[in-house]
């Protein structure tokens, strides 16, 4: 059997180790535009403020496609996919076959259009090591940065480079920072922490005009900057499937396997949809462990194992400037909220259903509440008064508390 992934990220280790699970002599080829070892994205800002290096930011050990049978074939495109004769074409000419293959190309930065763009000479995404690396040859002491986007990318950025650089300034057209992740009294809490460290917010506003080094805001504020980061968000990186006939809303669309609408082509990761249970719709779900669980399944059903991936939630555990956050699942339904002091919880729960949350400070045991979304846990079977005090599995039932722990598997 021969396998082929596109890609080079968690859902293709996913992958792999999946197929391996499996399938151990068949021919595993891996693709990636990137010319580097597997690495953790998430991690490109802790390069940026020193806290890691290339080597500890690797998602796998160095002997991982040696162990594994991979080849890995680093720093050339997929140009093309020859469905009916089963071949991929990189841009070096060279064709690869494959009897079954993953899409894992993850996505690409958007940059809407805003005038006087081409005017600004440094200019820069936040996606992958080359943009960090980019970033990181011409920051000093002296540069002022001016950050585009207020969501998880820009903030991210905003934090590794604030300490090596002389102001960092963030705008963004939503009146709150983070605003598909936190509701409004979190991003408020969020963007307090952020600004004592000294970044500073332009919100609900927006660039009318680049003139080189300065940005006119649309209320006519003029910002000055040597530095620009454009991280307004990214899409799906669906060109390559959706050129063969697999069936493409924002991302690529697929069943519980990962399986698309083409025989023996499958999607997995931030390309490809998920079916939202807390909201019951499919969704780019564009997060580290959805994308390497996705692989996982895909990988094992493409082995001719048998593997469903269907409680996929939206979920984040990030920090800025050592405050944790952490948060899943939808916020429309009935809210239980508590603040004290830095630390804030909200709860929400609907039709008997705990549906999402938002940790922010001490967000010890987010995993016991995460539980319960995804196991869809009616909430009259357990203590849920105590659990939104102090989530722990004395809440749960002695059967239930047996399958915490590890113990017993309750069947359908």
């Amino acid at each position: 059997m021969k396998y082929v992934i596109i890609g080079n990220s968690a859902a293709a280790v996913g992958c792999i180790e999946g197929i391996r699970s499996v399938d151990k002599t068949g021919t595993i080829t891996v693709i990636s535009k990137e010319p580097y070892h597997v690495y953790s994205r998430p991690l490109i800002s802790y390069l940026l403020y020193g806290k890691t290096d290339e080597q500890r930011m690797k998602y796998r050990p160095d002997s991982f496609y040696e162990d594994n049978g991979v080849k890995a074939l680093l720093g050339v495109t997929a140009e093309k996919v020859d469905y009916e004769q089963k071949k991929v074409i990189l841009n070096n000419g060279a064709q690869i076959p494959f009897d079954k293959l993953l899409f894992a190309t993850g996505s690409e930065p958007f940059v809407p259009p805003m005038a006087g763009l081409d005017e600004v000479e440094k200019k820069f995404s936040f996606m992958k090591l080359d943009d960090a690396k980019a970033l990181q040859a011409e920051i000093n002491p002296e540069s002022r940065v001016l950050i585009i986007g207020a969501g998880l990318i820009g903030l991210k950025c905003a934090e590794g480079i604030l300490q090596k650089v002389k102001e960092v300034t963030v705008v963004d057209l939503a009146p709150c920072i983070l605003p598909s992740v936190l509701d409004e009294e979190g991003s408020e809490i969020v963007q307090k922490h952020i600004e004592e460290q000294g970044v500073k917010f332009c919100l609900a506003n927006s660039v009318a005009q680049f003139h080189q080094n300065a940005a006119i805001l649309k209320d006519g504020t003029e910002l000055a900057f040597d530095l620009l980061v454009v991280a307004v968000g990214v899409r799906p990186e669906t060109k390559l499937a959706a050129a063969i006939g697999c069936k493409v809303n924002k991302g690529i669309l697929t069943d519980a396997h990962r399986a698309t609408n083409l025989a023996d082509v499958y999607a997995a990761g931030d390309c490809s949809e998920s079916l939202d249970i807390t909201v019951n719709q499919q969704r780019v779900l564009a997060l580290l462990p959805n994308a390497y669980m996705q692989g996982e399944t895909a990988g094992i059903t493409m082995a001719g194992g048998e593997k469903r991936y269907d409680k996929a939630i939206p979920m984040n555990a990030v920090g800025f400037f050592g405050l944790h956050i952490v948060t899943a699942g939808s916020y429309d339904g009935e809210a239980y909220v508590v603040k004290n002091g830095g630390n804030y919880k909200k709860m929400v729960s609907k039709d008997n259903l705990l549906k999402g949350y938002i940790l922010i400070g001490d967000v010890a045991r987010a995993g016991i509440y995460t539980s319960l979304i995804r196991e869809k846990t009616p909430l009259d079977s357990i203590d849920y008064e105590l659990i939104k005090e102090k989530p722990q599995l004395m809440a749960f039932t002695a059967t239930e508390r047996a399958v915490k722990l590890g113990g017993t598997k309750i069947e359908d």
